[in-house]
């Protein structure tokens, strides 16, 4: 079986030896190839460094944060678009960007703006995104529906209802990254995925948080893949073969791998 991890932080501080054990004990585990969401300026340096060591492996998004965005935002988006327009670096999206309320409700307009000009980033280079949102659906709708076109996507770590799928899905053709919380014994998000359906799942860690039973409180890696795609072959009664082959066609043909 191979499998791809659409969303993980390998390039995180918390891994020895600047990551690369952590890739390759994924690649061990069957993850044929893993993408690195930007967050904010600072982290660029030690995600293309590790991005350089595996060529073959690793891929990038870049974008801002919705709670990394700095006190000048539109100076920090024009890094961002020199990044994603410099030849050579493997950036398949822009990520990890959108609206988070939970942890910043103050900047909500700002929050729009910069997810709505990184949404144009994408349209304009025809880049998919990758949408980070927490207590903000109503906003990252918002934007998104506002935009001259729809772009392609995924939303990240979703853990929402079979309501906020009906919403997302009558504004975009979207995919839907599951990770680790499908594992949890009181999350309803195995509920959820019937109306997710299969061929709109792609599996991610988000990685080092969000570790999968029984692993739950550790350190995550990108090698519990499998755990992830096993919860949700169990829920939607498949087989993790069927699991591991449509979720990795899906992230292909997304971030055209």
């Amino acid at each position: 079986m191979i499998f791809i991890d659409t969303h993980t932080h390998l390039n995180d501080s918390v891994y020895e030896n600047e990551g690369v054990d952590a890739v390759n004990k994924a690649v061990a585990a069957g993850v044929e190839m893993m993408i690195l969401p930007g967050t904010s300026l600072s982290e660029l340096p030690s995600m293309k460094a590790l991005a350089a060591k595996f060529p073959d492996r690793l891929r990038m998004f870049a974008g801002l944060h919705p709670t990394e965005l700095t006190d000048d935002p539109e100076s920090a988006l024009e890094v961002i678009r020199k990044e994603l327009d410099t030849p050579g670096l493997p950036y398949v999206g822009v990520g990890e960007i959108g609206i988070d309320l939970h942890e910043d409700p103050a900047h909500r307009e700002r929050q729009m703006e910069a997810f709505d000009a990184q949404c144009r980033m994408a349209l304009e280079r025809g880049l998919p995104i990758n949408i980070h949102c927490r207590d903000g659906l109503d906003e990252t709708l918002e934007v998104l529906q506002g935009l001259p076109a729809m772009p392609q996507g995924a939303f990240h770590c979703f853990g929402g209802t079979p309501s906020d799928v009906e919403r997302i899905r009558a504004t975009g053709d979207f995919y839907f990254g599951i990770n680790g919380i499908v594992t949890f014994k009181n999350s309803g998000l195995r509920d959820t995925l019937p109306s997710i359906g299969l061929e709109r799942i792609i599996l991610e860690t988000d990685a080092p948080y969000l570790a999968p039973v029984p692993y739950r409180g550790k350190l995550n890696d990108s090698s519990y893949i499998p755990l992830i795609a096993s919860a949700i072959a169990s829920a939607l009664g498949v087989s993790i073969e069927k699991v591991a082959e449509t979720t990795t066609a899906s992230a292909k043909r997304l971030y055209r791998l």
